[in-house]
């Protein structure tokens, strides 16, 4: 066996660019999803370590001090940390030139010859559902005897091997919170609606939905969901229990965990008898009666991909979901005492003046717990980035995702609604939002009765508003 570095290397101060980051830039009050995607094969590999150097504050210097003793190092990278992350790899081949290095992720998936020419440096990149293919090649197989990679052969030619057969028995993966405890500090992972400490892990992977935006389904995981059972799912959160006593809430980062609804009512039940608290994705439609269910069984909140509140904005995306449905379903979580965040993306195609201000009115009457607003993103792979090139709604001045420390940038444009329009209506929408009686009133009330929130909010306020002016100076 290899001797294995899995590294999600430095970047930008507070950036969220992780192994378990949809979206990689930085966020409005600084957060870090837990390297979930390189943890799991981490966990496969006997022997390995895993360094997730943003959120632990690790510099490159610290990472090249270790990499002497090690054979094979695989990287996650993503679109817009890509030309960071060659860099990255291309300082670790300079301390220790018999390293092989291999990138993962959504970029390397969906554009492998692209990626290995503008990066000599690396000797290989697996495409898509890449855990079993790590540990072959960990496990000393010649690159053209494993499935899902692509690479150079000795005379220098870009090779593509066959595609791997997807991952059909969930329960084959080990535990990833062995590798967090053995590697991580689960105080450095902080998500502001959720409790800290957390942990998320993922009971399945794939989304039935077709949202055109959404890189994890039409990149790395697919459109089916393929579910641990609620066994195995329930077992690993008995052993995190008591490998961290510490954790306030688990998060199951599943695309979707209510596609399924007898299985997450089946693994809140499993739940609800070890007293967890605990909380997940959902999409905007979810009955009553199972939202009843999970609540009575240790839901706290759902994280809800609004999106718009323009209804011919989600059919042009595929949402597949009506603005009366969510409306039901979120007066029903109210009632229920679940609490929401809700995600909302400006500049989806349709969007105009008048659609911003009508999605910003519809947050304001459902009224969810807290907010994330982001500008529409078309990551290569997604329908959406097809679509953006062919209709011209993606210039080449703005075609990068992030600027150069890591803040969204608004990478579509259209005829009626400029750039600047779009990335200046990020402010105004979380402004309208906050800034209301009703919401301040609620804020203070929360932590008035709490210290800890107090603490929180304040910190929070204090990074918001950063966050705000560095929009600003993008802008």
């Amino acid at each position: 066996m290899m001797k294995t570095l899995f590294l999600q290397p430095p970047s930008f101060d507070g950036f969220d660019g992780g192994a378990g980051s949809r979206y990689q830039a930085k966020r409005e009050i600084k957060s870090f999803w837990y390297p979930t995607w390189l943890a799991q094969p981490a966990a496969l590999v006997p022997g390995s370590k895993l360094i997730d150097a943003p959120p632990a504050g690790t510099t490159l210097e610290e990472v090249l001090s270790q990499v002497g003793d090690y054979e094979l190092v695989v990287m996650h990278t993503s679109t817009p940390s890509f030309a960071s992350d060659v860099k990255v790899a291309e300082a670790l081949k300079a301390v220790n030139p018999n390293l092989k290095i291999g990138f993962v992720g959504a970029k390397v998936a969906v554009e492998p010859e692209d990626s290995l020419r503008q990066a000599p440096v690396l000797d290989f990149v697996a495409r898509n559902e890449f855990d079993f293919t790590i540990l072959e090649i960990a496990e000393g197989l010649s690159f053209d005897k494993i499935d899902g990679i692509s690479y150079r052969n000795a005379s220098g030619a870009i090779v593509h091997n066959q595609e791997r057969e997807i991952l059909e028995d969930m329960d084959k993966l080990p535990f990833v919170t062995e590798v967090y405890k053995r590697d991580l500090k689960i105080e450095d992972y902080f998500i502001g609606y959720l409790k800290h400490p957390y942990i998320s892990i993922y009971s399945g992977r794939g989304c039935k939905s077709r949202c055109t935006f959404c890189l994890w389904p039409q990149t790395v995981g697919g459109h089916r969901y393929r579910v641990r059972s609620p066994e195995h799912v329930a077992a690993e959160i008995r052993q995190a229990k008591r490998d961290f006593p510490q954790v306030k809430e688990f998060f199951f980062d599943d695309d979707t965990f209510t596609d399924n609804l007898p299985r997450a009512e089946a693994i809140a039940k499993e739940l609800g008898k070890m007293g967890v608290t605990w909380s997940c994705n959902a999409k905007a439609n979810v009955p009553r009666e199972t939202l009843k269910v999970l609540k009575d069984n240790g839901l706290r909140l759902l994280l809800v991909g609004y999106e718009s509140g323009n209804q011919q904005i989600l059919h042009n995306i595929k949402k597949g979901m009506l603005i009366d449905v969510a409306k039901k379903f979120t007066k029903d979580c109210h009632e229920l005492g679940i609490k929401i965040h809700g995600t909302f993306i400006l500049g989806l195609p349709g969007e105009s003046r008048e659609t911003i201000q009508e999605t910003i009115r519809f947050a304001t009457e459902i009224n969810p717990h807290t907010i994330q607003v982001s500008l529409a993103a078309p990551y290569p792979g997604t329908f959406l980035h097809k679509q953006a090139l062919e209709n011209g709604w993606l210039d080449i001045e703005h075609a990068e995702l992030i600027d150069d420390r890591g803040v969204q940038i608004a990478p579509l444009n259209y005829p009626h609604l400029s750039h600047s329009e779009i990335f200046d209506s990020v402010e105004v929408f979380y402004k309208k939002f906050y800034f209301r009686a009703g919401k301040i009133a609620s804020i203070v009330n929360e932590m008035v009765r709490s210290p800890q929130m107090m603490q929180r909010r304040l910190r929070e306020g204090v990074e918001f508003f950063h966050f705000l002016r560095e929009r600003q100076i993008a802008g």
